[in-house]
């Protein structure tokens, strides 16, 4: 009310009470760092130190420095910032890392287009020559790879920005391949170097010989093993090292083995993976490409031509390079600049890490999402009326989100501040289509995104007029206010699916919207917004430069309980919900049902479809497996009641089986030996003596087949409506092809003031020239950008954990390159019966015992250890806190410790329990190096993440503290000469 947005309490209130009801009917949700930061000081008093932001004083609009870190929040979630050739100055490369860190820390992506800094060899002012643009690039890359966006669970996200003319483009553009190469490397050579020369060293002990003979002309063998090593690549510094070693009396030599995991040291140890990479393209390559002509990269210091590459070669490039790891995405320069609000203030020269937002360097922008499926009455009527009223207050929502914000840089502050651009987007419109009925690749669903896309941002920009015929337009509106108009009238002609002439300076014209797929309720207002923004906005100018986007709501969908995110299709019919008490729980896409119900279904039908897709959960009436072949192969009642608890969370049937959930005692009655129990590749159901096809009946019976292929009733002319991203369950073969994608995005593009995120997915069997298509089509389709996922295009993928088991079945699958014909159960399977395998600590164990007190109430831990020092169990002890609060003390050791020993990372425990809050909290007695706690829980996993895991970050004192001659440092010693 005080600035103006409001006329009284009475509608500051109201707002207030609708925005509430919307969040908690999970109509709308705002970005991530406004439920990260946005309240805190507000709500509760909670300040913090501050960081170096600024903000924009609401009252002057002069710029001022946060004197805290929550009073001005950090809300936006997209950022771009600039950097200039310079290496230490403000604005400059290293100083960038720095803006960056403020945003990660918070939350938030940022994007930067690179662009200006020279390439490999060019001079520089001082003599010499310049390292390059990559070498940059890796610096900023380790830097954002150890922060976690928000400080907790969330990586950096990370956006790198490069011109198709860079001299250095060509080693961008296979940046990533070769990282991932390097990985491969890592991987198969670690193994390849362990097993040979443990294979030299064990050479090096001839069988009865308790002394090494590592004389060749006296080892024949050890001269063999030699002689295969090198063959195989060990260098001759690693054999000559074992060999030394060996006749020191050693029987080991330690090798790292590195994995394919996303979060392996094989992944930290190679650069660019901290990042999404895109390769700024503009017409004229396009033009270049189609008459074969070569493309002119050129220097950045005098602007002469550095090298010339043909076109060809450049995109062969680029399609190599995002068909092996999916990198770079490409941005199509011409088409986002000609639909630029403000190009009379700069060329818009990046986009956020998402690649929805794309603006001038040196912004941000703050988003937040509508629920389509919230808007979709029980009669399948989409509620237009309520859907332009949800806009009209999320867009008011965002505009206060920046008159209250903070920001990273003086720059940023000034400029956000200046052209107050907003992210109003949406999600589950591949739930909404799939809801009524309509498949998410056709004309008629193509029609309905764009309709509402329209809808959506035709009503943002008139509420934006109409903020301000109140408050005023943003401060960057009438140097831009011709090119501003063109664009808004650029959307509105795409709404009437105007004749491309009739087009205002566009090169590539959009794909409108027709009258004849879309329903005319929908038509008529997706129209008619833009014809009363247009009057608006040239009545009043705009308060916001953009409006909106599409963005990935990965995080927002999920509070949203959204089938699909953003513009997605769905990614599966079947998923698995996680329950909070744990475990998981199968549920079919809530869309399903009511779709089946709109295409004429009976209750019945419904639900004989919705069961063979995701299984009776019960061996029931099943056939050949069932409660009573199991009683006749020695099941009890109790194991089979067991079995049936884990039905309805199983992938897959065999799941339900595993020693975990029946129990090694039980199995061993059966006759199974310790050795089969210990191989995690068991197959419970066939060593009983099931057959292949008895097991898959019953899986099919049990678990369903997560598709809807097959099913009963459902007509195949239905099929087109439950299509996903990907195929679904292991007899699933339809899929949405890359098309459909492409075409879906164009649809939506017109009516967009941004861009969109969305990932192209691709079947794993996708070619090159499936990607040079795709490519192609969303340039000429008019996107401003896209990015392909070919599945399997990951080292990472699951595929790579389940190398050792079930040989003929992936081999099948490697063969094939569809890493989903397996991955999913078997992921599942080697986690179960790793778990199951549990490492019991020695009888007498070393450990140690601490006593301590934490605000005043003392505590002791006691721990025990493996024979290499590592933990296996804590206790602790509270003698006078009663004796619920001891007992559940005392349950909770016994829970950590059996973790610890089925093989829970320490390091697990003690990220999920450190700073935890509740009482008893404060000073910390009796302990050197821990001096507060905010808890109980905190303190003993500080303890025990410094003791074992040196993590001295953790500890208020640090060991140089302890020293006898430590002397410490002044808080002014800096000003000392």
């Amino acid at each position: 009310k005080e600035h103006g947005y409001f006329d009284s309490d009475e509608d500051a209130e109201a707002f207030h009470d609708e925005l509430c009801h919307m969040l908690a009917a999970q109509v709308a949700a705002p970005n991530s760092p406004q439920w990260f930061n946005t309240g805190l000081h507000w709500a509760y008093g909670i300040t913090g130190p501050a960081q170096g932001h600024w903000y924009a004083d609401p009252e002057t609009g002069k710029l001022k420095t946060s004197s805290s870190a929550y009073e001005h929040p950090q809300p936006h979630a997209c950022f771009i910032q600039s950097v200039s050739d310079d290496l230490v100055n403000e604005g400059g490369i290293m100083n960038l890392w720095v803006r960056e860190a403020r945003l990660f820390k918070y939350g938030s992506g940022t994007g930067t287009n690179f662009s200006k800094l020279r390439g490999f060899g060019e001079r520089l002012s001082g003599g010499g020559r310049s390292s390059g643009l990559m070498s940059f690039l890796k610096i900023g890359d380790r830097a954002a790879g150890a922060i976690k966006s928000g400080g907790t669970t969330r990586r950096a996200a990370k956006m790198v920005c490069l011109d198709l003319d860079h001299p250095d483009v060509e080693e961008f553009i296979s940046w990533k391949a070769v990282e991932e190469r390097k990985v491969a490397a890592l991987v198969a050579g670690s193994r390849l170097l362990r097993r040979q020369l443990q294979e030299v060293l064990d050479a090096c002990y001839p069988e009865g010989s308790a002394d090494p003979v590592v004389d060749l002309s006296a080892n024949s063998e050890l001269r063999g093993c030699i002689l295969a090593a090198r063959r195989q690549g060990v260098p001759d510094g690693s054999i000559q090292r074992v060999l030394q070693l060996a006749a020191q009396g050693e029987h080991n030599y330690p090798v790292e083995e590195y994995d394919t995991d996303w979060d392996s040291d094989a992944y930290y140890t190679v650069s660019g993976q901290n990042a999404n990479n895109s390769v700024r393209v503009p017409n004229a390559f396009f033009n270049a490409l189609e008459v074969n002509r070569d493309w002119t990269l050129l220097s950045r210091t005098d602007g002469d031509v550095a090298k010339k590459v043909p076109a060809a070669k450049l995109w062969s490039d680029i399609t190599m390079a995002a068909w092996e790891c999916a990198d770079p995405g490409l941005q199509y320069d011409d088409t986002i600049n000609e639909w630029h609000t403000c190009p009379a203030s700069g060329r818009i020269n990046a986009s956020n890490p998402c690649s929805e937002y794309m603006f001038l360097d040196d912004t941000a922008c703050n988003l937040a999402s509508l629920n389509l499926v919230r808007f979709l009455g029980d009669d399948g009527h989409f509620d237009i009326d309520l859907f332009r009223h949800a806009t009209r207050l999320w867009t008011i929502v965002l505009e206060i989100s920046v008159l209250m914000a903070s920001f990273p840089s003086r720059r940023i502050a000034e400029l956000s501040y200046r052209y107050r651009t907003l992210g109003l987007g949406y999600a589950n419109i591949g739930s909404l289509l799939m809801r009524l009925g309509i498949p998410y690749d056709s004309d008629e669903g193509r029609s309905i995104c764009g309709a509402i896309t329209s809808i959506m941002t035709g009503e943002a920009y008139t509420t934006s007029a109409e903020l301000a015929a109140e408050l005023g337009p943003f401060s960057g509106f009438e140097e831009n206010r011709e090119s501003m108009l063109r664009v808004i009238g650029n959307h509105r002609r795409a709404a009437y699916d105007a004749p491309a002439e009739m087009y205002e300076g566009l090169t590539i014209k959009p794909d409108g919207l027709t009258a004849g797929t879309t329903p005319p309720d929908l038509i008529a207002a997706a129209r008619d917004v833009w014809n009363r923004a247009i009057e608006l906005g040239t009545e009043h100018g705009f308060r916001n430069a953009q409006a909106t986007v599409l963005a990935p709501t990965g995080t927002i969908g999920l509070v949203m309980d959204c089938d699909t995110t953003g513009i997605e299709p769905d990614f599966a019919l079947v998923k698995f919900k996680k329950l909070a008490g744990g475990g998981y729980f199968k549920i079919i896409n809530q869309g399903i049902p009511a779709a089946l119900k709109t295409l004429g279904y009976s209750a019945e039908q419904i639900e004989d479809i919705v069961t063979y897709a995701i299984g009776h959960g019960t061996l029931d009436d099943c056939p050949a497996i069932n409660s009573g072949a199991l009683r006749e192969k020695g099941f009890t009642e109790e194991i089979i009641e067991k079995m049936e608890r884990a039905l309805p969370m199983s992938f897959e049937i065999g799941n339900a089986f595993a020693p975990h959930i029946l129990g090694e005692d039980f199995l061993r009655r059966l006759e199974f030996t310790d050795e089969e129990l210990a191989d995690w590749s068991l197959d419970v159901l066939a060593r009983l003596g099931f057959t292949a096809e008895e097991i898959e009946a019953a899986n099919t019976w049990a678990c369903g087949t997560m598709t809807m292929e097959g099913a009963p009733h459902l007509s195949d002319k239905h099929l087109a409506v439950f299509d996903c991203a990907n195929r679904c369950g292991k007899l699933g073969t339809r899929c949405i092809r890359y098309e459909g994608h492409i075409l879906m995005m164009a649809a939506a593009q017109p009516f967009i003031s941004g861009a969109i995120s969305k990932t192209i997915n691709m079947p794993a069997e996708a070619t090159l020239d499936d990607i040079k298509r795709a490519n192609y089509l969303a340039w000429q389709k008019m996107l401003k950008a896209v990015a392909l996922y070919r599945d399997g295009s990951k080292l990472s993928q699951p595929l790579g954990i389940a190398m050792e088991a079930e040989e003929e079945a992936l081999a099948e699958a490697v063969a094939s390159g569809d890493p989903a014909k397996v991955a999913e159960s078997m992921a599942e399977r080697v986690v179960i019966r790793y778990q199951a395998r549990r490492h019991r600590l020695p009888g007498r164990r070393s450990g140690f015992t601490q006593k301590a007190s934490v605000g005043g109430h003392k505590v002791y831990i006691r721990t025990g250890e493996y024979e290499d020092n590592s933990l296996g169990e804590i206790f602790l002890d509270m003698h006078r806190e009663g004796a619920a609060f001891r007992s559940l003390m005392n349950c909770f050791a016994i829970a950590v410790s059996l973790g610890l020993q089925y093989g829970v990372p320490l390091e697990e425990y003690v990220d999920a329990f450190v700073f935890t809050r509740f009482e008893p909290s404060g000073m910390v007695g009796g302990h050197d190096r821990i001096k507060m706690a905010t808890s109980v829980i905190d303190y003993v996993f500080r303890e025990l993440a410094i003791t074992y895991l040196d993590r001295d970050d953790l500890a208020q004192v640090s060991l140089e503290d302890l020293r006898h001659d430590a002397v410490g440092t002044g808080s002014d010693q800096h000003k000392l000469p």
